[in-house]
Order: structure tokens, then sequence, then C-alpha cells
């Protein structure tokens, strides 16, 4: 069934303002601040951050006594830049007694753990850094002030009620902070302090660093911002759009290899470029392996390096390809069975064979068939082992939004469920003893229907023609990227055009391509993924159709295009 789509009230004939006007952005200042970020007016201070000066003075001390640091990283496309961020920062003030630690995703799972941090004390840590997490880890924090460790916490999550008794806790998110920008990405965090550091070793004038080599970090800053997907606006609007720009002159060799093996012309490289090429590639490693090889193509010195590690990604990513492609074929097959006993509001599947690190990217294709949210559980590697059976078998999972149901309100609804879940609104991740699974379907379908529902209406940018859509209305349009949460790509109804013909592309023919036609012009549109079933009969050759879709300028094989990218059809 087609979506509701109104168009939003036209308030100008500027194409550039109606976007500006629907995105809420009205006055001269904010509109400034917008289409033309600025590295010197629109970021904050970071000691607004808390515990971020004494932070800074530890660490500072930690390298005048020449101690051992350890930074501690997330596994994902945040946390491994991030750890890489700082890996980098203290090669450049030419401090070189650290060293980093990843924890495996399979055998370690998210945040600190004893065993990471009793090896880190055996390796003479005295000050451990964590970038991404620790925000909840007070059990490990203990362990390792009894190990003689303190730790400086850096991370964007939810705080707890009681807080780590770390030596410094960095996160915007926390009750006490004045920070302006809540929603930095956990890299995000990272770099502020660097800031903070750098800042003080200029006014002090002990170390070495050179007045603007940091901004040769802000392409890891850009990767892991769009990465993690926070809002795109204010503050990360700005590192991104920075970001973007080290990313297209870049020196780093492993990402020079990445984009060459990969075709993006870097030059032009953007947001999307990020999101559907690089950050799967480098979460793949944790997916598949070990995280610390993405670490290593990020911070790879030589050719030959980059070159090793970019082929692994590759290979490890194609491997994740293949087993995603599987558990969404049985997915599907079992939810098409399950609802066709009874319409579920809320889909709960899983399978001991699954590997949960995968689960989520799973969910995404049957939120995308099924328009619903999705519960997926698995059982990780380690947890097949007989150790894990003293406390009872813990079943891992990812779960999905349907756009229109808060996950993270379900599972709250549901808490008693679960042993452990967090995440967002549009997804998450929860962990469920064996003992509960059979019971989390109807504890979540009740809970579901008490839970509002946002509305199904979508409301569209502007009606466009397809003759409207030259070069110079394209650049006018582009002038709101970088595109992500909170500033979506704008969208565009184009009423009565014509499907001229109906093409697949790919390896499996799994794309649509499409030439659309509105009286004398034509235009490609494109989507990925996506076959023309899908649509039905709002998708024939030769009959009229009203489309939904976004305007793009694409890059590829040296040459350039204008595009659309289908969204629906009505």
């Amino acid at each position: 069934m087609s979506k509701k789509y109104s168009i939003k009230p036209k308030i100008s004939d500027n194409l550039v303002e109606q976007l500006l006007h629907n995105r809420g952005i009205k006055n001269k200042e904010d509109k400034e601040k917008f289409l033309n970020p600025n590295f010197e007016k629109h970021l904050h201070n970071p000691f607004l951050l808390p515990d971020i000066r004494k932070a800074v003075r530890r660490i500072l001390k930690a390298i005048e006594k020449n101690e051992r640091i350890g930074i501690w990283s997330d596994y994902d496309a945040d946390g491994i830049p991030g750890g890489a961020l700082l890996h980098d920062f203290f090669e450049k003030i030419g401090f070189k007694n650290f060293t980093n630690y990843i924890p495996c995703r399979h055998e370690e799972g998210y945040g600190l753990n004893n065993q990471g941090i009793e090896e880190l004390s055996k390796n003479k840590v005295k000050l451990l850094i964590t970038v991404d997490c620790g925000t909840r880890d007070n059990e490990c924090v203990e362990q390792a002030k009894k190990l003689n460790m303190e730790i400086i916490i850096t991370d964007h999550h939810e705080p707890s009620e009681k807080l780590p008794k770390a030596f410094a806790i960095i996160n915007p998110k926390l009750k006490t902070s004045k920070y302006p920008e809540k929603i930095l990405c956990g890299t995000g965090v990272v770099w502020k302090l660097i800031e903070a550091l750098r800042l003080t070793i200029l006014s002090q004038g002990k170390l070495k660093f050179k007045d603007g080599q940091h901004k040769w970090l802000l392409d890891l800053v850009g990767l892991a911002t769009i990465s993690d997907m926070v809002p795109l606006v204010g503050e990360n609007r700005v590192l991104v759009s920075y970001g973007l720009l080290v990313l297209r002159k870049t020196k780093r060799p492993g990402l020079i290899k990445l984009f060459k093996n990969l075709r993006i012309n870097q030059q032009n490289l953007n947001e999307d470029d990020i999101a559907f090429m690089i950050t799967p590639r480098i979460n793949a490693a944790s997916r598949m392996g070990h995280p610390i090889d993405a670490f290593n193509l990020l911070v790879a010195k030589t050719e030959a390096e980059a070159e090793n590690y970019a082929k692994h990604l590759e290979n490890i990513n194609k491997e994740r390809k293949i087993l995603v492609a599987n558990i969404v074929k049985e997915a599907k097959k079992k939810a098409k069975e399950k609802l066709a006993d009874s319409e579920k509001p809320v889909i709960v599947l899983g399978n001991p064979d699954w590997r949960p690190a995968v689960l989520g990217l799973v969910a995404n294709s049957l939120v995308e068939e099924f328009d619903r949210p999705v519960f997926l559980w698995g059982r990780s590697a380690s947890a097949k082992t007989a150790a894990d059976k003293e406390n009872g078998e813990i079943l891992k999972g990812s779960c999905r939004s349907d756009g229109k149901t808060d996950v993270v309100a379900l599972m709250e609804k549901t808490k008693d469920h679960f042993l452990e879940y967090g995440g967002h609104k549009m997804s998450g991740a929860f962990s469920v003893d064996f003992e509960k699974i059979h019971d989390l379907e109807n504890a979540l379908i009740e809970a579901s229907t008490a839970l509002p529902k946002k509305p199904e209406e979508i409301l569209v940018d502007a009606e466009l023609e397809l003759k409207k859509i030259l070069p110079e209305k394209v650049e006018e349009i582009l002038k709101l990227a970088p595109f992500g949460i909170e500033n979506e790509k704008p969208l565009f109804i184009f009423p009565n055009v014509i499907p001229e013909k109906i093409n697949r592309f790919g390896r499996a023919s799994e794309h649509l391509s499409i030439n659309f036609r509105d009286g004398t012009h034509s235009l490609r549109a494109i989507a990925f993924f996506t076959s023309p079933d899908q649509f039905g009969e709002l998708l024939q050759e030769g009959l009229k159709t009203n489309l939904v879709a976004n305007v793009e300028k694409s890059f590829w094989n040296g040459s350039s295009e204008i595009r659309l990218r289908i969204i629906d059809f009505f």
C-alpha cells in the first residue's frame, strides 16, 4: 500500500529559501550558519565539556612523566576512527608510550571488560582513555582502580543514574554538562578533547605542535560522524563539512587505497560514498573478524600496508554480504509464514545459528519489505561454548523501527524480558536469556499497541517538473549538503511522469534504472536493491505515475550525472 504524501506549504519561489524554511531555518543568522559553516566561528569551546580541564591536565602529566597510556575504543566505525584519532595526535606531538586496544565484538562484547583491563595493566598502562564507551561501565572502572589504573572516559552514550568513579568523564549528555551540542558522535567527543589538549599545549609552549596540522585529523572526524548517523546539524554539520573537504585531500594510504579499489572519485567524494561504501567495510572488520584490521587500515603508513588491509576488508565485506543475504532469505521466509497466520504489528525472529553482529543489516531489509518493527536474535560464537552454560544461554540481537515506532520505548515497556538493551528511536540492540525468548514476541506485540505511532503522512519539500532539473538547480539543492539525520535529502514529487524504459543493473540485476519522460524532457532515475514488483501497478512502462524522489549528482568512472533517486510512487 502506497504511503500518503503531502507537499509542505509554499513560502517562496526560491528553492533554497523554501528548503531552508522547510527545515525550520528562517532567520538570516541561522541561514548563514547553515549554508556557510565556518570552522573558526561555528564550533563550541571544548572547555565547556564536563571534566575536560582535569582530563587535559592528567594526560599532559602522563606525557611529561612518560607514563604508558592505553586507548580503548569501541569496535565500530565511530570508535575505530576515534582510536586512530588519538593515535595520530600522540604521534604528531612526539609521544610514543601508548597502545591502542579494541575489544573483539564476538568474544568481549561492547564496552570495557575486566579481562582487557587486566591485559592492559600487565602492559604497564597507568592511564586509560576510552573512546565511544565507558559511561555505564561502573564495575570495570572499579577493577581498573584496583589495578592502580586511572580512567578518562570519553563517550556520547546516555548515562545511567549512577556514574562510574572514573578520574574524568567527558560526555556532553551528562546532567552537569554545559556543552551546547549534546549529540556529538564518540569520535567528535575525542576531537574536542584533542582541541583542548592542542590549545593547552600551544599556550604552554612545552610540546611541538604545528598550528593548523590538527585539521588533517578531521578526515576521521567526518568519517565517524557520518558513520554514526548523529544529526547533521549544528556542530556536526561543521565537522562533516570540513571532514569531507579533508577526506577529498586525505594523505592516509589506507583511505586512498579504499577509494581507488571502490572507484570512488576522491575529489568529489560525498557523504553517501562514506555511508554506503566506506562505513560498511570499516564495520565488516568487527562483524566478520577483528576490528584491529580496520584500525590498521586507518593508521597505515605505507602503500603496501594499505593494500593488504584494504584487500582484507574487501574480502571480509564480501563474506559479510553473502552471510547477510543468506540470513535475509531465511528470515523473510519465516516472516511470511508468521504473517500468513495473523497480521502481527511486530516481527520477532531468531535462529541460534544467526550471527548477532549482522542482524541489524538483516532487520533493515525486513523492515523495508514488511513495514513494521523487526527484532532479530542469534547466538554469538563465544556463547556456543560450554563455559557459557553455567549461568544459562544468552541470546543477542538487533532491532529496527519502521519509522513510526520508537524501538527503545518499546523495549523499555518490556524491559523485564531483556538482560540488556539500548539504542535510539530507529534502532537498538538487546540480549535475552534463552528461557525468555519464547515470550518476547507476545510481550512486544502487546506493548506496541499501547505506544503512540507517528502519522503515516510524509511531507515532501516541493513539487518539481523534470525540465526544472538543470545543473544550476541541482547546485542550489546541493547547497544544503551534507545530508543526513535531521537534514534529510530534499524530497520532491514529480507528477504525471511516464516510465519509458525499466531496466535492471548490477551483478545479480538487483538494482533498478528507469528513464522517465515529462513532456519533451527525460531523466534517469535509479533505486538500489529494488525490484519493479515492489511498486505493483504504480510502475508500468508507458503509464503515467507520480514519482517521489531525491535529486542527486553522481560521479562514476570520471564522469558526472544528474539523476533522481527513487523513493516511491503513488
